[in-house]
């Protein structure tokens, strides 16, 4: 079972070791050096997140969600529960009183790009660089949410 809760400041190292392994899973086109620099970001990135939620399985930290507004800044799971349905109970969390939702998915990330896809998101544009400018695709997605499913997220 899944349960999704708000992340607490004790659920930040987990956090952080939980987006390496996610990251080093499924971002094949990034170099360790690369990888390590983006960590040293994220690290103090996460502390910031004003809605920031973490799926947990029992005791286990599962995954994480962040969104800004009607933009998810970061969805991520632990590697050895990608496939399980974390992300997809996230995504759930994050859509109640929505009707639009926005993210932002490296190019080069061929499974996350097929997350989204297979739940209705679509392309809407493309940067040839991240959002710290370095060398890394982005295609902008977005997902209009229909009047009935966002009622049907908040029962």
């Amino acid at each position: 079972m899944i349960s999704i809760r708000p992340a607490v400041t004790a659920d930040f190292p987990a956090l952080h070791a939980l987006w390496r392994r996610s990251v080093e899973a499924t971002h094949a086109f990034l170099s360790r050096s690369q990888l390590d620099a983006i960590a040293v970001d994220v690290r103090g990135y996460l502390p910031r997140l004003s809605d920031l939620r973490v799926a947990a399985q029992g005791d286990e930290v599962a995954g994480f969600i962040a969104v800004e507004g009607d933009t998810i800044e970061a969805l991520f799971v632990d590697a050895k529960a990608q496939g399980c349905g974390v992300g997809s109970a996230l995504l759930r969390s994050v859509l109640a009183g929505r009707t639009t939702l926005r993210v932002d998915v490296n190019e080069q990330n061929p499974s996350g790009r097929a997350f989204y896809a297979s739940r209705g998101f679509i392309e809407v544009g493309r940067s040839e660089l991240d959002g710290e400018g370095r060398p890394f695709p982005l295609l902008h997605l977005q997902l209009t949410v229909e009047t009935s499913e966002a009622s049907e997220t908040e029962q």
